[in-house]
């Protein structure tokens, strides 16, 4: 006989075994014991708190922006050069922080106990710093909080990017959102449903910036040659993540219906404008269905990338505000 087969007729034995038979006194003590055992348990069960003992995750995130809007408001105020910018950044972060106030709230979690921010800032490379930091921390948060949270404070970090795009005096630069060739395999349904959405989303802005082409002047060639890269190499990131997760990518459209005609320079920047805002939407959708930490990332690069040039487009274009809050939403 094979040790698997002594093994499992061990087992069997065992559990056919015959049980000692129990006296009347032994039925009775345990019976009086499991008496006593399910009366305490809810008891037991009732002491615990139930909910959430740790501070919320975000309320470093809150009390940032918070600090950042008071900052910049006060050197809005304080008027000179940077006082229009600094305007603008203190509507987004007081945005950002009204949004996140209202997450906060909903879990009613115990309060921080971290020393507030003073809120000041000497100047734009102080509004700068603060920027980046914002963008960071919010951009490492992305990868371990709950599907919804992950959108939301996705949104924060492409908002604090979008804002520094408004100026070099806020650190405006290249969106960096270069796609590396993402290695994941199985998806669930619902995360391939939203990379499919992003992948429609791509395939309408790869369209979208070879039009423009036609009525933008040359000065423009580096941002749409630049912008149109950028969406093929996330078509194609799209299409490697849903081939390994076993499902056929959709196609392109042969053509695509602008939401207002382009007859110009300026109605062709908006319609830029309008394919950003539409990829920043379907890959903020990616964060809110997906678990994966390298979907996440390629998604949050997606997003930020997207807020970035967005806001650039809606500054060439003069739309007012130029940056988003929450972009995506």
């Amino acid at each position: 006989m094979s040790a698997v087969g002594i093994g499992l007729l061990a087992g069997w034995g065992v559990v056919r075994s015959r049980p000692t038979p129990l006296s009347r006194r032994s039925v009775l003590r345990a019976g009086a014991f499991l008496g006593t055992a399910a009366a305490t348990m809810p008891l037991a069960a009732a002491c615990g708190p139930g909910y959430e003992t740790a501070p919320d995750e975000l309320a470093p995130l809150l009390a940032r922006a918070r600090a950042d809007a008071t900052a910049a408001t006060a050197l809005a105020s304080a008027g000179g050069d940077g006082a229009e910018l600094a305007e603008q950044v203190a509507a987004v972060r007081t945005a950002q922080a009204d949004a996140l106030q209202s997450e906060v709230d909903r879990l009613n979690r115990p309060k921080s106990s971290t020393a507030p921010d003073s809120g000041q800032a000497a100047g734009l490379d102080a509004l700068k710093d603060r920027l980046e930091q914002a963008r960071k921390e919010a951009a490492d948060l992305v990868p371990t909080l709950p599907r919804h949270r992950a959108g939301l404070v996705g949104s924060v970090a492409a908002g604090c990017a979008a804002l520094q795009q408004l100026s070099p005096g806020l650190g405006a630069g290249a969106a960096g959102d270069d796609v590396e060739p993402p290695q994941t395999g199985q998806l669930p349904p619902e995360s391939v449903t939203a990379v499919q959405d992003a992948l429609s989303a791509e395939h309408a802005a790869v369209w979208v910036y070879g039009l423009v082409t036609a009525f933008l002047p040359n000065d423009f060639r580096s941002g749409t040659d630049n912008g149109a890269s950028a969406h093929r190499d996330r078509r194609d990131a799209c299409e490697r993540m849903l081939t390994a997760a076993g499902a056929t990518p959709v196609p392109t459209e042969p053509a695509y219906l602008p939401p207002k005609p382009v007859t110009d320079a300026k109605s062709a920047m908006a319609l830029v404008a309008t394919a950003e805002a539409d990829a920043a939407a379907a890959w903020r959708g990616v964060l809110e269905r997906t678990d994966d930490t390298v979907l996440r990332t390629v998604a949050l690069r997606a997003l930020v990338g997207s807020a970035t040039r967005g806001t650039s487009w809606r500054k060439e274009a003069g739309e007012s505000p130029a940056a988003v809050a929450l972009p995506g939403t």
